[in-house]
């Protein structure tokens, strides 16, 4: 039954990144991105969740974060090609896991780790920003989406913080404006492709 289960996942998700290379409208890539993207910041809200709480699920919800990186990689591939889908990819696990050490760093209590590891956040975030502004330098300034990653880290940051601390409805709050934020980055980068390649949408 497990296997089934894994089986119907794997399937949904490598549907839903292709869905988003094969959108045949704007209307339908949009759609397609946001779901991505809102994935990235639900199983983050997850993860967080979980790793406060010291919950058994902490390493199965890890794992199903980490295939949104796959998936996110995935779906820039299908206009990017495999080596740029590969290596942003590999950007946002490098993200996902900074978190993570984030976040076990502040529960135990150690202040040290955590600034460098909010250093390394934050440089993975401009590595990130110049590799896509790098991808279509005419519609994604790089400056613009630093400036939208390293909020996306302090709004994340923030949520965990609260969390860990037991200020549950600020933390809720703080999912929420974070989820607001990311669908206006996935919007940003939508409309980025779509300028890029105008032929592969009606």
């Amino acid at each position: 039954m497990l296997n089934k289960t894994r089986l119907a996942i794997t399937a949904t998700v490598l549907l839903l990144a292709a869905s988003v290379a094969s959108a045949a409208t704007k209307s339908d890539f949009q759609d397609a991105m946001r779901r991505l993207w809102s994935d990235h910041v639900a199983y983050t809200r997850l993860f967080i969740v979980d790793a406060a709480a010291g919950s058994k699920d902490k390493d199965a919800t890890t794992q199903r974060l980490l295939q949104n990186q796959t998936d996110i990689g995935n779906a820039v591939a299908g206009f990017y090609g495999r080596d740029a889908g590969n290596k942003l990819t590999a950007l946002l696990k490098d993200h996902i896991l900074i978190a993570a050490n984030i976040v076990a760093a502040a529960k135990a209590g150690d202040n040290a780790k955590v600034t460098s590891e909010n250093k390394r956040w934050h440089d993975n975030a401009t590595a990130l920003a110049k590799f896509l502004h790098g991808a279509n330098p005419g519609q994604w300034p790089e400056a613009t989406l630093q400036s939208a990653l390293f909020k996306h880290l302090d709004q994340t940051l923030s949520e965990a913080s609260n969390q860990l601390k037991g200020n549950y409805a600020v933390s809720i709050k703080d999912y929420d404006q974070a989820m607001d934020h990311m669908l206006m980055v996935a919007d940003i980068l939508t409309k980025g492709i779509e300028a890029q390649f105008p032929a592969k949408f009606s």
